[in-house]
């Protein structure tokens, strides 16, 4: 008998919150003539548009504004480009970490929602008790949680002399209390991640104006860059493999040759100089991250084998695939594999001159930097590069961006619809470990 009168109490309360809504929604049939309340929230809507128009043109500006202050001080527009890119990339972070918050908090919703919606029989008859002491209709179940809530509360004061009716109460109310709370907490989630993803596109605005500057003052003084860039793309497809590019390009492209002989000259006054530090035991300590800090330099702070523990990873993202491990198709994994987001920010691991950076058979875009000492950093899978070979490029500065899908071949990717970067480290021509040479944590990381 129980069961029959719990249906008809269920039915009865869906019902009515049926009615409710329909009630609600029914003054639609003469709907020809437009509120003056819609008026006014059009207008208040189209205001704010405008105001948003004129805060992005005014940004936009001051942006301008101080990229001409900027003028030919390449020191002041490294520290603007780097200082940009890092805070787009801590940006990307703060975008994943709420990314991932949501999508736990809204699993946790569904699960509250499907814990009380298979117990709607025993929500009604409570609710159905109330009704009968007090006259009320109860409240849409799940609709407005917060309404059940306090209409369960009342319940519980109502059935102080009905010890069963209220320990039930209280059962329900905790977990309409906690769905409550769990949509307060994803709702300041979505208001975070709506404020990150706003800042991180006037970041991406202000970065992107800060690289056409420093590419538009690279033309300047380099006068036949698009002869090299078109001869550089000529010449890698008369080669078949990443060590005939890298010799092809220093051997016969007349910027990477000159990159080439700037990074060897560097590399001996650098050995010299840390020579010449070794023998002074004060000075003879292990470097840190403050080694980068000078915007001015035109030659890598440091050996590049002396930076090892001091390096970020190019891009924000998660390693898929390590040196050493397989490569999927039997053979050995030659470099690491980043699975990025779409539009990720891609900087330089190091300081360098650009040797290469264009498409290269299955690599996507590849960008190929001479670190000096014999050593080259290969980074490939962006759709595009921002920087032209000869160029020399400092620590955690911005030089490419991914694209939405994989750009390199399936052998370096495990899910061909998702960006993946991959980065290899040469010495004298053999690819090596990079591990070793990665900042040991985020605090570590060269941010520039």
């Amino acid at each position: 008998m129980r069961a029959p009168v719990l249906n008809l109490l269920l039915i009865a309360g869906l019902a009515s919150a049926s009615l409710a809504q329909a009630q609600t929604a029914a003054p639609a049939p003469q709907a020809a003539a437009v509120s003056p309340d819609a008026i006014k929230q059009r207008e208040q809507e189209l205001e704010a548009a405008r105001a948003r128009q004129k805060s992005a043109e005014e940004a936009q500006a001051k942006l301008k504004a101080e990229i001409t202050a900027l003028g030919q001080d390449r020191t002041q527009l490294n520290q603007q480009l780097i200082d940009t890119a890092a805070n787009v990339r801590t940006v990307e972070t703060k975008i994943d970490e709420a990314e991932a918050r949501l999508r736990t908090l809204n699993g946790r919703e569904h699960e509250a929602r499907a814990s009380l919606d298979s117990r709607r029989s025993d929500i009604v008859e409570v609710l159905a008790a109330l009704q009968r002491a007090g006259r009320r209709t109860p409240p849409a179940l799940l609709v407005r949680p917060e309404d059940a809530l306090q209409s369960l509360r009342t319940a519980m004061l109502l059935g102080a002399v009905v010890p069963e009716l209220r320990g039930r109460a209280e059962k329900i109310a905790s977990e309409l209390g906690d769905l409550v709370a769990l949509r307060k907490s994803i709702a300041s989630e979505r208001d975070q991640l709506a404020s990150d993803r706003d800042k991180s596109r006037s970041e991406q605005a202000r970065l992107t104006a800060l690289v056409d500057e420093r590419q538009r003052q690279q033309a300047s003084r380099e006068k036949d860059l698009d002869a090299e860039n078109s001869r550089a793309i000529t010449l890698s497809k008369q080669v078949g493999d990443l060590q005939g590019l890298i010799a092809k390009m220093e051997q016969d492209l007349q910027s990477a040759a000159k990159a080439a002989e700037k990074a060897a000259e560097a590399a001996k006054q650098a050995e010299a100089k840390e020579a010449k530090a070794a023998a002074n035991a004060a000075a003879n300590t292990k470097p840190g991250p403050a080694v980068f800090k000078d915007r001015s330099r035109t030659s890598p702070a440091i050996l590049f084998a002396s930076a090892k523990g001091l390096l970020p990873l190019p891009v924000n993202g998660n390693k898929i695939r390590d040196f050493g491990g397989s490569d999927g198709i039997g053979g050995i994994q030659k470099g690491i594999s980043l699975a990025t987001k779409p539009g990720s920010q891609v900087t330089t691991p190091c300081d360098g001159w650009v040797v290469y950076a264009g498409p290269f058979r299955s690599y996507g875009q590849l960008l190929i930097l001479n670190a000096g000492g014999g050593y080259h950093v290969l980074i490939a899978g962006m759709e595009r590069i921002s920087v032209n070979i000869g160029q020399f490029v400092l620590t955690g500065e911005p030089v490419a961006t991914m694209g939405s899908t994989s750009q390199v071949a399936s052998i370096l990717a495990t899910n061909a619809s998702q960006p993946v970067l991959y980065v290899e480290f040469r010495k004298d021509g053999t690819p090596i470990d990079p591990g070793p040479w990665w900042a040991a944590n985020e605090g570590e990381k060269v941010r520039g």
